[in-house]
């Protein structure tokens, strides 16, 4: 097939011929051509990892996204001969590679089709720039809709779209810009009710087309390397969620006030500003954990410095700072300063650990401090020595750091040049296959340098660029947006399309980072931004002087956005445990209802809605004014969680709106776990975890997972699992409890709030006992409320 262009930049497209031998080596699979190899690898029962040598010779199997941790253990597999094709078997999966053409179709053991090649696997060469073009091609299923690929700001359902993965500074971005920030080179699709996901591990400029051009075919196709891709099986979505965290990895539980609110801005300086916030935060009564400080504490943007004249005395400040509760994160950018002066450049420079443009001249580009060079991440002596670079700041008082800027972006060239070479752990490559791993690599030093610094506290990393895997160390935020109602639902979108691209710790720049929110809209994205893992204030109001605190929209909207702050505070439990499940085992801490009513086609193309963890279901308000909203609710029994309200899912329902609410629902059957109100973590110990309780009929299950919120005791068993069944009927509610762990909490009670009983109660039996009955007080508005010693197994309502 002639595809040359009149640039003859590319070449005729090449296709594999028939199978001519094959072996077998352990769970690995070898198909052989004329020209091509296949590698067919069993890794588990529901994963299979495909890898072609277009002519014969594959390159080095290398990974930065691949779990340190990834085990093969699939329970069972085989191999049968057929005349037109070869089947591999195992318990979960038929994989059938044909013998004219290597042209993969995937099968449940049932004989349905999961997925399946149109032309599958070619390849051409890439005449201007070397090397090959490797694609995959793919029949699209009747009704399949596509998810995942990251932080793209565009509807849930990627069908009909084509997009890339090329690491970009998009400032001020607009919704369906792309590419953005982050290159996560994994998606799903889901049709007939069956889930799998396609993890195409290429750091090279990668495209995907999901029926845009052909709406009959999706196709992904990589400007360099191999053709290598995982095929995950589910049929749930979330396990094809989770076996992709088992591929790339898990996040470590991160120190419990960074699920606080965080406050940031372009930029608070000099210190006694930085002090002003603080202290303003606690005088008014609004919970914060965690300001930052931006590039202005530096001394001319140079990193890892300080401003004598702004920040003469750094430690002092960041102590009293953290006297009052909070704690301090700094931004480092990768742009070092040309400065002979300057010892971070010297050393940079005189190591040789700068990169270089092809002729062996630094890397050079203008960034915030001026002209800049950068050190080279993919180089395993540069991550150590930056690592090293760290321990001032610790020692300063540091606790967080922001990696920005790194894209990597560079003024007016946008990015590096694609001559810019990179060690690559060893390979020696151009920026065309280090770029979509170049932030990643920065913020794994980061983290690799704060962790060792800090210890034994837990680091706490921000970065604006990442590749699969950046979740096993770091949190990210979805760039530099703009103050409008448009980008606080991209903000919605984004952050759950993050969550199931395996980066559940993420945020927006809540209010918008270019431009000025009213206080309506304002406030409006605190009350998102609550049920989202990372919970921030930025703002770029470096030049305008606008103020975008909590308190900037007057006593009224204050009210509000404090209100829902606190409740954040009050859900740390319930936030700690989603993230427990995601760091243990790769759940979505964000969940679109496709994902978790699959089944029901009616949420394949909703946007507004999510689970946040198992049982609060979240929509937001989206336009300005906005008296009710229609929210979809899955199946099952829901309460609004304002008046506790039931509706039965299935169904969309109305709700009002007024400022002082939004649409949050919680699940029937669920047990919460709240804490007192804080203004910040360790403020106090919790002395009485409530348990907000919501009536379902039939059996349900709830978890709680607490440990000290910090350090790596938990790594050696000093933590909690506290697990909840509920069992009850129309007259007659039942809640068992079950504790397991090592780990001594300092709150020696619960108090139980029972909501949503169908039934006028008279009594409640603990443990066995004998029956007591209910006293005016434990009734407060429809709400059954009990205080029990902890070590409580069994409560029974009557």
């Amino acid at each position: 097939m002639q595809v040359a262009t009149s640039s003859g930049k590319y070449s005729v497209k090449h296709y594999p011929d028939n199978i001519q031998s094959w072996k077998k080596e352990g769970n690995y699979f070898y198909f052989y051509t004329s020209e091509t190899i296949l590698e067919l690898r069993v890794i588990s029962d529901k994963i299979v990892r495909f890898r072609y040598a277009a002519d014969g010779t594959f390159q080095r199997d290398f990974s930065y996204a691949l779990s340190e941790k990834l085990e093969e253990s699939p329970e069972f597999f085989d191999i049968r001969e057929w005349p037109d094709s070869f089947e591999i078997i195992t318990t979960a999966i038929r994989v059938f590679v044909a013998r004219e053409n290597l042209r993969i179709t995937i099968t449940d053991t049932e004989g349905r089709i999961i997925n399946q090649d149109e032309t599958g696997f070619h390849w051409q060469y890439y005449l201007q720039k070397g090397g090959k073009i490797v694609y995959c091609t793919k029949l699209v299923q009747e009704g399949e809709a596509f998810y995942g690929l990251g932080d793209k700001p565009m509807d849930l359902n990627l069908r009909g779209k084509r997009l890339e993965n090329y690491g970009t500074d998009a400032y001020g971005y607009a919704k369906d810009t792309d590419p953005l920030y982050r290159n996560i080179p994994f998606y799903y699709g889901l049709h007939n009710g069956i889930g799998y996901g396609i993890f195409f591990d290429n750091t090279f400029r990668t495209l995907y087309d999901f029926g845009k051009e052909r709406d009959d075919v999706s196709s992904f196709w990589a400007r360099g390397g191999e053709m290598n891709y995982y095929f995950i099986y589910g049929p749930e979505l979330l396990k094809v969620a989770e076996s992709y965290a088992r591929i790339t990895g898990t996040a470590e539980l991160p120190p419990l006030w960074a699920l606080g609110y965080h406050q940031c801005r372009w930029s608070y300086f000099p210190d006694k500003r930085v002090k002003e916030i603080g202290q303003e935060f606690r005088k008014r009564g609004i919970p914060c954990d965690a300001l930052y400080l931006d590039i202005d504490y530096m001394e001319g943007f140079r990193c890892f410095t300080w401003s004598q004249e702004r920040f003469p005395d750094p430690k002092g400040l960041l102590q009293d700072l953290s006297d009052q509760g909070f704690k301090t994160v700094v931004i480092i950018d990768p742009g070092i300063k040309v400065d002979p002066e300057y010892s971070i450049y010297q050393e940079l420079v005189q190591k040789g650990f700068a990169c270089k443009r092809a002729d062996g001249a630094p890397m050079e580009g203008d960034v915030w401090p001026g002209k800049c060079v950068f050190p080279d991440f993919t180089d395993p002596k540069v991550r150590e020595w930056w690592a090293g670079l760290f321990r001032g700041l610790a020692e300063t008082g540091v606790r967080g750091v922001w990696n920005d800027m790194n894209e990597p972006a560079v003024f007016e060239l946008g990015t590096f040049p694609e001559d810019v070479r990179h060690d690559y752990d060893g390979e020696n490559v151009s920026h065309r296959k280090a770029h979509n791993v170049y932030g990643h690599l920065m913020s794994k030093a980061t983290a690799a340098g704060l962790k060792k610094h800090l210890m034994p506290n837990r680091p706490f990393v921000i970065t604006r660029s990442a590749y699969s895997g950046t979740q096993r160390w770091s949190s990210v935020w979805t760039g530099d947006n703009i103050a409008s109602w448009e980008h606080l639902w991209l903000a919605s979108v984004q952050c759950q399309r993050l969550a199931v691209s395996g980066l559940s710790f993420a945020g927006s720049d809540i209010g918008g980072f270019i431009g000025e929110p009213d206080g309506e809209l304002y406030t409006r994205w605190i009350q998102l931004g609550a049920f989202h893992p990372l919970m921030r204030t930025h703002s770029a109001s470096n030049d305008t002087g606008f103020n975008q605190e909590p308190w900037s929209f007057g006593p009224e909207y204050e009210a509000v956005i404090k209100s829902f702050i606190q409740l954040r505070y009050r859900l740390l439990p319930y936030l700690y445990t989603t993230f427990w499940q995601y760091a243990a085992y790769g759940t979505p801490m964000l969940r679109p209802l496709a994902f978790v009513a699959q089944h029901d086609e009616n949420t394949h193309d909703l946007n507004h809605e999510f689970l946040m963890g198992d049982s609060l279901l979240v929509s937001h308000v989206s336009e300005p004014g906005m008296k009710e909203k229609s929210v979809y609710l899955p199946e099952g029994t829901w309460y609004y969680y304002f008046n506790d309200q039931r509706y039965t899912g299935g169904q969309a329902v109305t709700v009002p709106t007024p400022i002082e609410e939004m649409p949050l629902f919680v699940k029937g059957g669920a047990v919460v776990p709240q804490y007192p109100d804080l203004q910040y973590v360790g403020e106090k110990k919790i002395m009485e975890m409530i348990l907000q309780v919501y009536f379902g009929e039939g059996t349900t299950h709830s978890i709680l997972y607490e440990d000290a919120g910090d350090h790596y005791a938990y790594k050696t068993g000093q933590y909690n699992l506290v697990r909840f069944k509920q069992t009850s009927e129309p007259a007659f509610f039942r809640l068992k409890k079950k504790f397991v762990g090592r780990f001594e909490a300092d709150y020696t009670h619960h108090r139980v709030r029972v909501h949503g009983l169908p039934f006028t109660p008279t009594t409640y039996i603990v443990d066995g006992g004998e029956a007591k009955p209910l006293q005016p007080g434990h009734l407060q508005n429809g709400v059954v409320e009990i205080a029990l010693e902890r070590k409580f197994e069994e409560l029974v309502i009557k």
